[in-house]
């Protein structure tokens, strides 16, 4: 797995939104250590979340499973844009089949579980669905073939109130480990300055 922030909201823009509520323009210090503590009163302290939903990250994805984007379809608040599979599954056609031993092999295009039954399932999808793309089924039928594991890519866009929520429940022991470690790895790669709006959100666990 692989976490890219590609671009996010100064913090500026969110303390002008509050600051827009009191026309206290006067007192703000462009995204200095009075406006972070604006919206953290604001925001977390007060529980006035609609003001962080000024703030917003799209992050690159890479290397999950489709079971994980599965899970992430659950989270409303949030745009994506994933690598389809009705255009990219010609990468499979070329290559030999895997060893069900062959982990290394195989992990180039599922996520591996360390569950050594579960993944000699998996990499025997993997080598159904091969077949099937060989014997020249259109992408558009293969597709229903595809493990839970197959790995995918996407853009990811969210507003802070909703990365909030997300890594309040993804972040807990309860959690899918797979999206577990997804939620750690999108706040290791939020600004630091940012990332004081978002650590009381994840479980102690994670922090």
């Amino acid at each position: 797995m692989k976490v890219t922030l590609k671009h996010y909201t100064p913090l500026e823009v969110c303390s002008h939104a509050i600051r827009t509520c009191w026309q206290s323009f006067d007192k703000g210090d462009s995204g200095g250590e009075k406006d972070k503590a604006l919206i953290d009163r604001v925001g977390n302290k007060y529980k006035h979340a609609s003001t962080l939903e000024h703030l917003v990250y799209t992050f690159y994805i890479q290397g999950v499973s489709r079971a994980l984007l599965q899970e992430l379809a659950r989270h409303r608040i949030a745009s994506l844009s994933v690598k389809s599979t009705r255009y990219t599954l010609k990468e499979l056609k070329s290559i030999e089949p895997f060893a069900l031993d062959d982990y290394e092999g195989a992990a180039k295009f599922i996520v591996l579980t360390g569950n050594e039954k579960v993944d000699a399932a998996s990499i025997a999808a993997l080598n159904n669905l091969q077949e099937l793309l060989q014997q020249g089924i259109s992408n558009d039928i293969a597709k229903y073939a595809l493990p839970e594991s197959y790995k995918t890519e996407l853009t990811w866009t969210i507003n802070a109130r909703s990365l909030q929520n997300f890594l309040t429940l993804r972040s807990a022991k309860s959690a899918l480990w797979e999206i577990r470690n997804l939620a750690n790895a999108l706040f290791e790669s939020l600004p630091e300055d940012h990332k004081y709006i978002f650590r009381e959100c994840l479980s102690e666990v994670a922090k």
